[in-house]
């Protein structure tokens, strides 16, 4: 029997809009980018940053703290829903 790993990829997972989304969001609320970290138990502000600006992808476990916090489904936070 041949088993079929199956590996995980952020291109598996369209989040284009989340960038805007979650700086939108962040901005909402009227948070910077060090009080959001902080909520969020990260020690610095680089994470959210780096995730506004999309040079690095949220692993799943921060999207669903991300969407928890703001009180949005996942599907809006990436985009795939408007």
């Amino acid at each position: 029997m041949q088993t079929t790993s199956f590996s995980a990829s952020a291109n598996l997972i369209p989040m284009h809009n989340l960038p805007k989304n979650l700086k939108e969001l962040r901005e909402e609320r009227g948070l910077t980018q060090s009080e959001l970290a902080r909520r969020l138990g990260y020690k610095s502000a680089v994470t959210i940053a780096q995730w506004e600006t999309a040079t690095r992808t949220p692993e799943l476990g921060n999207l669903i703290a991300l969407a928890k916090y703001f009180s949005v489904s996942l599907d809006f936070l990436i985009g795939a829903t408007e």
